[in-house]
C-alpha cells in the first residue's frame, strides 16, 4: 500500500527529503536536463505563476521512500495542464505506481483545466525514431496513455524536429479527461503557442512557432485513430484522491463526558452529526488517535492546574459533577484547602462542571489534536481533529466555557517547534484560553473573530486593544463584532484576519472551528448559513497553508453536520 499526495514547497523536512528524492530521479533518469534545471524545482513549486505557468508536484510514498513523482505545469490563462514528467523510481515495475500517478494528474487537471491535460510522448513511428529499443519503448508508452483515451493529435507539425539532425521528435498527446468534448481549433492553438513559447522559452525560434501553430487546420482538431486496442485499465489498491480528503481524528472517549442537566448543550450527538455528514459527501478518511504523555499539555498549562484537574475528576463518583461556586475574587494566591472548594480557584464560570469523566475525554481531544498535527509534520496538507469536549476557553490555569485543555493551543505549540504558526479562532465567542496562553509569545500569532465581549462570553476578554505583551506585542489580534452579523459582515472580518495572517508568513495554520456563528445556533446571535460556511472555507484555503482544525464550539444540531459539511467542502476545493 502506499499513498499519493501534493508536495506544496520543501519548507517540512519530510517534504525536503521528498524533494531530494525526486531531484535524484530527475539526474538519474532523465539525463537532457542540467543540474541547474534539477536545482530549481524547490523555487518553482513556490512560485504561483512564473513565467506564464506553475509547477504543482505529486509524489507516491511508501513509509519514507518515495516510488515516483509526476510533475505538472499549469497555465491558467490559456486554461490547459501539462505534464511535463512522470516517473518511478529505478528497477521498479509494476505495482501500478505509474497509472496511479497518472489518474492523479488526471483528478488535478479535471479541477483547473477545462480545455484538458497535455503532455509530449516520443514516437511510435519508425520514420520518426530510427533506434528500434527506443521504438518499443515509445510504443509501450503511447500504449499506456491511450487506455486513458489519450492520443496525439494528428496530421499537424507539432513533431517537426527543430533541427534536421533532430531524431524522435514528440508528438502533442491530449488527454481530454473522459468529458466527451472535441478540442477546438482556436484553444489548441493557443495551447502550442502557450507550450512553446512558455515551457521552452529562448529554445523555438518565432517562425517555427508560428509555423506549427499554424499547422493546426482541423476544427475540431482531429486526433490519431487507436493503434492499441482496448486493454482494461487495472485497478490501483490507493486512493490516489487521497490527499484532497481531510485526515479526520475523531475523540473515541467524546461520549462518556456527557452532562445530562437541562441546558447543557455540549452534547455527544455534535461528534455523531458532523462525523455523519463529512462521510456522506466521501470528504474524510479516519485515523485513530495514539496517546501522547502529559508533558504536551504541561507545556501550555500550569502544572497545579494540571495536577488539580487530574486528581479532582479521579476522585469524583460516577454520575456526581462538581461546579464551582466560589471564585478566589481577594486573594488568589492562597487556594482554598478543600479540594471541590477549589474548583473555583481554577475556573471562569459556575457552568462548566468536573466529574469524572471530564479528565478523560479532555486528554483524549488533546491526543487527537496531537495526531491531527503530527500527520501534518508528515506531509498531510489538511488535518482535522473532531473532538469534544472543546479547548479554546481553556488559559494557562483556569478551565470554563465547556473546556479543560485547550486542545489547539498544545498542538500549536507542538509546530511551533517545526515553524512559524497562526492560530485563527472563528468560534462566536472570544478564544481566550488561546489568547492567553500565547500572549508573551511570537512565534504563534493569535488571531480571533467573535462577538463583543460586552454581550459575549466570555465577557471579560477578547477587546481590540489586547496586543499581546513582551515578545508577544502585536502577535495577537482580536476583531471583535456587532451584536446581528451576516455572512457578508463576517467575511470582511475573515479576510482582515486573512491579512495579518499573512504579514505573520507562517508555516502552519490551526484553526479553532466554531459552528455556532450558524443562524439559529443557541449560544449565538449571527445568521451565517450554510453558503456563508462554504464561503468562508474557501477563503482560508487561499492561503495555502498546511491546515489543522480543531472543533470548538456549534450546537444547533439540525444544521451542525450541514454547515460542517460546506466549510469543509470550501476548504479542500483549491487544494
Amino acid at each position: 500500500m502506499f499513498r499519493i499526495r501534493r508536495i506544496f514547497d520543501d519548507t517540512l523536512s519530510v517534504d525536503r527529503h521528498a524533494v531530494a528524492q525526486v531531484q535524484e530521479i530527475l539526474r538519474q533518469q532523465f539525463h537532457l536536463l542540467s543540474n541547474e534545471e534539477v536545482d530549481k524545482l524547490p523555487s518553482l513549486l513556490k512560485e504561483p505563476v512564473r513565467h506564464g505557468f506553475s509547477t504543482v508536484l505529486f509524489v507516491a510514498e511508501k513509509a519514507d521512500s518515495l516510488l515516483g513523482f509526476a510533475t505538472v505545469l499549469h497555465f491558467p490563462d490559456v486554461g490547459f495542464a501539462y505534464l511535463d514528467f512522470v516517473s518511478v523510481k529505478p528497477r521498479l515495475t509494476g505495482g501500478g505506481v505509474g497509472g496511479a500517478l497518472y489518474e492523479r494528474v488526471r483528478d488535478d487537471a479535471r479541477q483547473a483545466s477545462p480545455l484538458g491535460l497535455f503532455f509530449e510522448c516520443l514516437p511510435d513511428d519508425p520514420a520518426l525514431c530510427r533506434d528500434p529499443a527506443t521504438l518499443e519503448q515509445n510504443k509501450a508508452r503511447l500504449r499506456f496513455y491511450e487506455r486513458f483515451g489519450a492520443r496525439p493529435l494528428d496530421g499537424t507539425a507539432y513533431e517537426t524536429p527543430l533541427s534536421e539532425n533532430d531524431d524522435c521528435p514528440p508528438y502533442l498527446v491530449w488527454d481530454g479527461l473522459d468529458r466527451g468534448r472535441p478540442l477546438r481549433q482556436g484553444p489548441a492553438k493557443a495551447v502550442v503557442r502557450a507550450i512553446l513559447e512558455r515551457k521552452y522559452k529562448g529554445t523555438c525560434p518565432p517562425d517555427y512557432v508560428n509555423a506549427v501553430v499554424n499547422s493546426l487546420r482541423d476544427d475540431p482538431i482531429r486526433l490519431r485513430r487507436p493503434r492499441y486496442g482496448a486493454r482494461p485499465l487495472a485497478k490501483t489498491a490507493i486512493d490516489h484522491n487521497l490527499d484532497r480528503k481531510i485526515l479526520t481524528v475523531v475523540n473515541d472517549r467524546h461520549e462518556i463526558h456527557h452532562v445530562r442537566e437541562r441546558g447543557y448543550v455540549e452534547a455527544p450527538v455534535r461528534v455523531g452529526s458532523i462525523l455523519k455528514a463529512l462521510q456522506d459527501a466521501d470528504l474524510c478518511f479516519t485515523a485513530r488517535p495514539r496517546h501522547y504523555g502529559d508533558a504536551y499539555v504541561r507545556r501550555v498549562h500550569a502544572g497545579p492546574f494540571v495536577d488539580y484537574l487530574k486528581r479532582m475528576c479521579a476522585a469524583l463518583p460516577p454520575g456526581k459533577s462538581l461546579y464551582p461556586y466560589v471564585f478566589p475574587i481577594r486573594n488568589a494566591a492562597r487556594p482554598p484547602k478543600e479540594m471541590p472548594v477549589r474548583a473555583g480557584y481554577f475556573c471562569i464560570d459556575t457552568f462548566t462542571p468536573l466529574n469524572s469523566n471530564a479528565w478523560q475525554a479532555a486528554r483524549r481531544a488533546v491526543d487527537c489534536g496531537l495526531t491531527a498535527a503530527e500527520a501534518i509534520l508528515k506531509g498531510q496538507r489538511l488535518a482535522y481533529a473532531l473532538v469534544r469536549p472543546p479547548g479554546h476557553h481553556a488559559e494557562r490555569r483556569t478551565f470554563g466555557g465547556f473546556c479543560y485543555f485547550n486542545t489547539a493551543s498544545v498542538a500549536a505549540d507542538l509546530l511551533a517547534r517545526h515553524g512559524r504558526v497562526a492560530l485563527l479562532d472563528i468560534d462566536y465567542h472570544h478564544g481566550n484560553g488561546s489568547q492567553d496562553i500565547f500572549y508573551a509569545r511570537s512565534d504563534v500569532l493569535t488571531v480571533s473573530i467573535h462577538g463583543h465581549p460586552n454581550f459575549a462570553y466570555p465577557y471579560f476578554s477578547g477587546f481590540a486593544d489586547e496586543h499581546g505583551q513582551d515578545q508577544g506585542e502585536g502577535f495577537n489580534l482580536n476583531l471583535p463584532q456587532k451584536e446581528h452579523l451576516d455572512g457578508e459582515g463576517y467575511r470582511t472580518a475573515l479576510r482582515k484576519a486573512m491579512q495579518r495572517i499573512e504579514r505573520h508568513a507562517p508555516d502552519f495554520l490551526v484553526v479553532s472551528l466554531g459552528l455556532d456563528p450558524a443562524k439559529g445556533d443557541p449560544t449565538g446571535t449571527w445568521s451565517l448559513s450554510a453558503r456563508d460556511f462554504l464561503e468562508n472555507g474557501k477563503l482560508l484555503a487561499g492561503l495555502r497553508l498546511p491546515t489543522l482544525v480543531i472543533q470548538e464550539g456549534g450546537y444547533r444540531i439540525r444544521t451542525l453536520g450541514t454547515n460542517a459539511r460546506h466549510f469543509f467542502t470550501g476548504l479542500v476545493a483549491v487544494r
